[in-house]
């Protein structure tokens, strides 16, 4: 009788998740735009120039990625650094349990951040693996309400990015118990365990950085060292040095730990020649497709969770092998190149300067917190491709999301004939720049 009881419970409550998962499906595929417009950058692409040349910013992107092994010492000052401790509270903060946090935890992380050691390592290092840049020392979360649209899982807000493998980093200090460093990669900083990096001899770095660099064009490939030994795995905006090539394959520079897991050891390896290009991509058809499609493997993923991409890493990384170094959040990356505000246009004016001066694949439209890119029009609607969490709805005042969750094409009113949309948080409506990333001759300059 017993058994007979669990298997009943486990039949209700795996009825209702079945239930659940079958309507959340069914909502999303109702989305008008996914069925409508082509999810696929080949339809877009195809009026592409393919004899475009390179543009300036296409000069300068080892500049930017070397930036940082260039600093003596951290150009951040502490009370930036501390910002999130000034930030979160134990006031709707909830853990991994869905319980609030307490002062405890918050005490425990300020303790163990060690920033009385603050700039005193100062070392240069290479990333052994993809790993996540942390705003605390720890793996474990900050949640808000999980009650409310849009917070609770997966919206982590101790996740600030991820570091591709062998990217390089500036490390400035241990935390306390010396389990944690805190680094700055190019593009933003944060806490990474030790055992996630190495640090480098200035002739190492010297050597890394002045090799002509190979960008990897092909997603998910597994890369091993020569006795077939796993390493990691392929991303779209990684890049490694490169050391000669053959009929089919690039032999690259990657970084091992030594014996006590903390010095490099380079060692060289060989790539398939599909994965990796040793030129800077021009803007053809097919490379804009192929970089799309590859980028696209990836499901949304905040601040990069789980090896997956938000809205700015997509752009960020898809941009890499074109040799366009990006920042990392959506508002840097709206500031990038010609910028043309949209603010204080109604929905016909944006069109119609979108329209005029948007240049297709180049251009970038930005809302507080989000960007897209434009990529021309589908019935002389605009299209922007994206990496996007959700539509948001609200019924009888009740906030509510219907989840996509990852990378599509789209026109600026994506969901609007769902019955609880709300216009005035479409794309459309909260645009309020675009800006064309190859129109200025010199590259983002970081501040």
């Amino acid at each position: 009788m017993k058994n007979l009881w669990i298997v009943l419970i486990l039949f209700l409550f795996g009825g209702c998740a079945l239930h659940d998962a079958k309507k959340s499906f069914l909502e999303s595929s109702k989305i008008a735009d996914l069925e409508r417009i082509p999810q696929d950058a080949a339809y877009f692409s195809k009026k592409i120039d393919d004899n475009a040349s390179l543009y300036e910013i296409q000069k300068n992107y080892n500049n930017m990625h070397f930036h940082i092994w260039n600093m003596q010492q951290p150009k951040e000052k502490l009370e930036s650094i501390k910002w999130a401790f000034n930030t979160y509270r134990p006031s709707g903060s909830y853990g991994e349990n869905l319980q609030k946090l307490d002062q405890s935890f918050f005490d425990a992380m300020l303790q163990n951040a060690n920033f009385d050691a603050y700039g005193t390592l100062n070392a240069k290092g290479l990333t052994l693996r993809e790993l996540n840049l942390r705003v605390f020392p720890t793996v474990r979360p900050l949640l808000r309400d999980p009650s409310l649209a849009g917070e609770g899982f997966p919206f982590d807000y101790l996740q600030n990015s991820t570091v591709h493998a062998n990217a390089p980093i500036f490390i400035s200090h241990y935390s306390k118990n010396r389990e944690w460093a805190y680094v700055f990669a190019s593009f933003a900083s944060g806490w990474v365990r030790a055992h996630e990096f190495v640090i480098l001899e200035d002739t190492q770095k010297d050597f890394w950085q002045n090799r002509a660099q190979l960008a990897i064009i092909k997603e998910g490939e597994a890369i091993y060292d020569m006795d077939g030994n796993f390493l990691f795995s392929s991303k779209i905006g990684m890049v490694l040095p490169y050391v000669a090539q053959d009929e089919t394959s690039y032999t690259v520079t990657v970084a091992k730990a030594d014996v006590n897991g903390q010095k490099a050891i380079l060692i060289d390896t060989k790539i398939p020649k599909e994965i990796a290009t040793k030129e800077i991509l021009p803007f053809s058809a097919d490379n804009l497709t192929r970089a799309i499609s590859e980028v696209s493997k990836t499901n949304y993923g905040w601040g990069g969770m789980y090896e997956q991409r938000d809205c700015s890493s997509t752009l960020r990384d898809m941009f890499t092998p074109f040799g366009i170094w990006l920042p990392r959040n959506s508002y840097q990356q709206g500031r990038v190149g010609k910028i043309i505000s949209l603010k204080d246009l109604d929905d016909e004016q944006k069109i119609k300067t979108i329209k005029e001066n948007a240049v297709p694949f180049q251009t970038i439209l930005y809302k507080k917190g989000h960007v897209v890119l434009y990529v021309g029009t589908y019935e002389d609607e605009i299209v922007v491709f994206h990496n996007v969490w959700g539509i948001k709805t609200k019924q009888d005042g009740i906030e509510g999301r219907i989840v996509i969750g990852k990378p599509i094409f789209s026109t600026l009113k994506i969901g609007k004939e769902q019955p609880y949309y709300v216009e005035e948080a479409g794309l459309l409506k909260t645009i309020s720049s675009m800006n064309i990333i190859t129109s200025r001759n010199e590259a983002f300059t970081k501040k």
